[in-house]
């Protein structure tokens, strides 16, 4: 999520309490906007299965903490569709055995259908029109999901929209053994501050990771259902592992990020 060098308004129109969708183009960059200048997702047109920005990315960085061989058979959810960049990497890079997205508002479905090429629901992945807070609670979700990608702002992008320790330990109990979430936190320092607190209660401080800020000023926090300390070799064999494969920079991911309790 960042600041839009400029706009363009084809809108979804709806009489919904929710935000109206629209896009811009930034050469072939296809940015999604929620009523405002912040964007909540891009494509490169000409290739859109890979993840432009920086910390979407890093979103991914849980593929350092399981073997690569056993990716194809495990799956992610991710709490916000956004522009769908993450669904369909993982759904269409990864090729993991099931990706689930759930979004509150019909109109970035909708958008990322017509605009962003996700594709119809299929056996592998799909789109649940539902509230996150609600949703995770069920008891399918309990202990299934290995990679769970929280990004939930609205159109102001001041700070997530659900970022409790209540929702934190809610998220942590979707988790597998092995599984771990990603946070995108963006906003001011107080806020993140915040946000990891309520991680940490939730997961203990001692499975939290962080990043650095991007210069967009998006912090990715990653949390383990269960807390490790891989050996920095292996963590980059992993790495090489995983650029060689999927072409995401792991191996600056190692170099970037840490635990939050030493």
């Amino acid at each position: 999520m960042a600041r839009s060098p400029r706009t363009s308004s084809p809108q979804i129109t709806s009489t919904a309490d929710l935000p109206e969708v629209f896009f811009s183009d930034e050469g072939n960059i296809r940015h999604l906007h929620l009523e405002s200048i912040w964007i909540q997702g891009s494509m490169d047109q000409d290739e859109p299965y890979r993840l432009v920005h920086e910390y979407v990315q890093r979103m991914q960085s849980w593929l350092l903490f399981v073997e690569p061989d056993t990716v194809a058979q495990r799956q992610a959810v991710q709490l916000g569709l956004g522009a769908a960049s993450l669904t369909k990497h993982c759904s269409k890079v990864l090729h993991m055995r099931q990706t689930t997205a759930i979004e509150l508002n019909p109109r970035v479905l909708h958008a990322c259908r017509g605009w962003f090429q996700l594709p119809a629901n299929n056996t592998r992945m799909q789109v649940l029109i539902a509230d996150a807070a609600e949703e995770i609670r069920q008891p399918h979700w309990h202990g299934v999901v290995d990679a769970l990608h929280v990004d939930l702002y609205d159109q102001e992008a001041a700070a997530p929209v659900l970022d409790s320790s209540d929702f934190y330990t809610d998220c942590r109990a979707m988790l597998t053994d092995e599984g771990c979430m990603t946070v995108n936190l963006f906003g001011r320092s107080s806020s993140f501050d915040r946000s990891v607190e309520h991680i940490a209660s939730a997961f203990g401080a001692d499975a939290v990771w962080a990043f650095k800020a991007t210069r967009e000023g998006n912090t990715v926090v990653l949390a383990q259902r269960t807390p490790s300390r891989p050996k920095r070799q292996l963590l980059m064999q992993r790495a090489e592992t995983i650029t060689a494969r999927w072409g995401l920079p792991a191996v600056k991911w190692v170099r970037g990020f840490k635990p939050v309790q030493p």
